[in-house]
């Protein structure tokens, strides 16, 4: 039997640098700190937090338009107060209503 090609330093140089080359390959690929995968899975994570970011920032807008027209308009901050804190003015009877089903 013939070992002489078990023996890696017998091998051909073009066959010892495709396995070096696959090896850093799949080092880089998947084991590195800064792999391929890892920056994949950042890139994914990265537009997540961009779109999450565009959601908060209309939100937002929505918010300033709502507190600028709460600090702009009395009637509307009145209505509030009396529909969501059941708040009255002095000498008004409240009644609240139940419905049936």
């Amino acid at each position: 039997m013939d070992i002489t090609h078990l023996n890696p330093l017998r091998w051909r140089k073009s066959f010892l640098a495709v396995v070096l080359g696959g090896m850093v390959f799949i080092w880089f690929a998947f084991f590195d700190t800064y792999s391929i995968w890892t920056r994949i899975e950042l890139n994914h994570r990265l537009e997540e937090l961009q779109t999450k970011k565009k959601e908060l920032q209309q939100e937002t807008l929505i918010l300033k338009d709502k507190i600028e027209d709460l600090e702009t308009d009395p009637a509307l901050l009145e209505r509030i107060a009396r529909e969501e804190y059941g708040m009255k003015k002095e000498g008004e009877t409240v009644y609240k209503i139940k419905e049936v089903e």
